[in-house]
């Protein structure tokens, strides 16, 4: 796509829907008991992904092309059958480790693959607390690369620590301890996005979080079928927030969206920078605290992001380092290493993209620096298959002088009207194939 720099911003956007609570309603829903109806859930590959692999496990989804509401009929705790097909995870790190803890707690033999991308991404983060569950998996490279073969059943409770804040790790462990002997303890260095946690209470699950440990029973009565509508991504919503607190004259609503306070570290570090934000209409939907944020052109102060604000903001980072090129002094993400094990090297490509376009960064094996403010020009950019990147330059592009042409963009990954909402945001710039 080429794009070239709008003259104002000004829309009213409703982002996608929230892509981690809609794989969530997808899978708690096909072990609970009985349909369940998720309005609003969000319609892209990732997800999709996610229902193909349950309807291969036995699961009734009605889901029609292009239709915001699904209906799941839940099969119960012990209701999943042994696909005779490969389960094909396509991009979607969440499907592939969320099923393998699952998949662990069942009397299945199961197979999961996924694209080129996620065939390279970590899996032994997952496979090591299972296997010390007692879940019998193997993989390839050592075992730590997918396709991930898994014979489940027989697991015991765990108490494991986590080296890193991640909410797939966790909701893998919870899930394999719904079904193993004893309680499974999860304890993080940080917490992690708790979407797993309210849902699977709300169905009913036997769990209770305290401070950054999370502790589940096994489950001896059914889930409750939980009907939802799925409130709006905060991570779709942060290219909105960034492109508008960078441009000089800007003002978006961006309407419903998810400020779970385990997912609003933009928010904070937008604060901290001085943009001019404000949420509205706060309210809660479906056991989620929702709100309409409202935010205009601001004058940026650098900043520096680590510690636990780093799991609250993974997803958004990338755009963290746009900040920091409009931004007076240094902007420095630290504690991010992470980042370079997503669907690409997020560390790698931010430097890349960015510095091709005039910014001053330079990279840290777990993090970046950049010095601001830099005056940004187009360029050709490479999103590597990867959406965050993909948007990263698309917003970038919509601020610099020049024309910025991006490829391989991904973005139809979490949010297939992304070019669409550009297009209708960026007055008296171009958006064109």
């Amino acid at each position: 796509m080429r794009v070239i720099r709008a003259d104002r911003i000004r829309a009213t956007v409703e982002v996608p829907s929230d892509k981690s609570i809609s794989h969530r309603a997808l899978i708690f829903n096909a072990i609970a008991d009985g349909p369940a109806t998720i309005e609003r859930i969000l319609d892209s590959e990732d997800v999709r992904a996610t229902a193909r692999c349950l309807e291969a496990l036995g699961v009734p989804i009605d889901w029609p092309q292009d239709s915001p509401v699904a209906r799941v009929t839940g099969q119960g705790l012990h209701g999943l059958f042994e696909s005779d097909e490969i389960l094909d995870c396509a991009n979607s790190g969440t499907t592939m480790r969320l099923l393998m803890g699952l998949l662990a707690g069942h009397p299945l033999l199961s197979v999961l693959t996924g694209d080129e991308s996620l065939r390279q991404r970590p899996m032994a983060r997952v496979i090591g607390p299972l296997r010390q569950m007692g879940a019998h998996i193997h993989a390839r490279t050592g075992d730590t690369l997918a396709p991930v073969v898994i014979k489940g059943g027989g697991l015991t409770g765990t108490e494991y620590q986590s080296p890193v804040a991640s909410a797939q790790v966790k909701s893998a462990l919870l899930l394999a301890g719904l079904y193993a002997d004893g309680k499974t303890a999860v304890t993080e260095p940080a917490t992690s996005r708790d979407h797993t946690e309210r849902m699977l209470s709300a169905m009913g699950a036997p769990l209770t979080a305290g401070g950054t440990t999370v502790t589940v029973e096994p489950a001896t009565s059914p889930l409750h079928a939980l009907s939802l509508r799925v409130p709006g991504d905060i991570s779709s919503a942060a290219p909105w927030l960034v492109l508008a607190a960078c441009h000089p004259d800007a003002e978006l609503v961006l309407e419903g969206v998810n400020v779970n306070e385990t997912r609003t570290g933009l928010l904070d570090i937008l604060t901290a920078m001085g943009a001019s934000i404000e949420l509205m209409e706060e309210r809660m939907s479906g056991g989620e605290p929702v709100a309409d944020i409202l935010v205009r052109s601001s004058e940026l102060r650098s900043t520096s992001v680590s510690g636990g604000v780093v799991p609250r903001a993974i997803d958004e980072l990338p755009l963290v380092a746009l900040l920091g090129c409009f931004a007076e002094g240094e902007t420095v993400v630290r504690d991010a290493a992470e980042l370079r094990v997503k669907e690409s090297d997020r560390v790698e490509a931010v430097v890349e993209v960015l510095g091709r376009m005039g910014a001053r960064i330079t990279a840290h094996p777990d993090g970046f620096t950049v010095h601001g403010p830099a005056k940004l020009h187009g360029a050709r950019i490479d999103g590597r298959g990867d959406h965050r990147i993909g948007m990263l330059g698309a917003i970038a592009g919509s601020l610099a002088s020049g024309e910025t042409r991006v490829e391989n963009d991904a973005v139809g990954v979490s949010y297939p009207d992304f070019w669409h909402d550009l297009a209708q945001a960026a007055e008296g710039g171009m958006i064109s194939a």
